[in-house]
């Protein structure tokens, strides 16, 4: 089967491939570089910041 890579758009195969989707490490590479620089994004509702913040540790723990 042959499938278009997500990246560069060229053709590859399904079969054997260990990069599937993609057609290489390079574009696998360059997929995981777009999510962590936040390129790609899911959509959803905002959250209140205060609950992404690490609680301070307590000096009696």
């Amino acid at each position: 089967m042959q499938v278009r890579c997500p990246v560069c758009k060229k053709k590859t195969t399904w079969e054997e491939n260990p990069y599937k989707p993609f057609c290489s490490e390079r574009c696998k590479l360059t997929d995981l570089g777009r999510w962590a620089t936040e390129e790609y994004r899911v959509p959803g509702e905002r959250t209140d910041d205060s609950t992404d913040k690490i609680p301070e540790k307590r000096d009696d723990e």
